[in-house]
């Protein structure tokens, strides 16, 4: 089992100092996780949140909605939705009624990609951890927010 004073060869001075720090430890490990795990597929962990926030509306959103529902909120939402627009995983239209509304809609070769990196995606790291674990670790991380 991992241990943050270790890791990072570093005391604290409080186990709250600690939390902290292993909360911020942790989090930048995961996203290193997710960065190795989407490379292969070309996207970025970012790109995938949009892909499946848009699968998981069943319908076109606007783009400011899938900014808002971001997990990450990326300044630089616009531009991943560019490039997965690019890469002809999602398609873009302007609403009829304001050109400045613009709607952006999965395509099935976006759903296609969600399905093989749901076929393969590996969190083994959450399988360390017992049913009870993961329920307790939700609430704590709820009751922090």
């Amino acid at each position: 089992m991992g241990d943050i004073s270790k890791d990072i060869q570093s005391s604290f001075p409080s186990e709250r100092i600690k939390t902290f720090i292993n909360l911020k430890y942790t989090a930048n490990w995961i996203n290193n996780q997710e960065v190795i795990l989407f490379k292969p597929y070309g996207i970025s962990p970012q790109q995938y949140n949009i892909l499946r926030i848009l699968r998981g509306a069943g319908e076109a959103l606007k783009a400011q909605t899938i900014k808002e529902r971001m997990v990450e909120r990326a300044p630089n939402a616009t531009r991943l939705m560019d490039k997965l627009c690019d890469k002809n995983l999602v398609e873009r239209y302007r609403c009829n009624d304001d050109r400045r509304v613009v709607y952006i809609s999965i395509t099935d070769k976006g759903l296609d990609l969600l399905k093989t990196i749901g076929d393969q995606k590996k969190i083994d790291f959450l399988e360390k951890l017992d049913d009870a674990e993961v329920t307790q670790l939700n609430m704590l991380l709820d009751k922090i927010r």
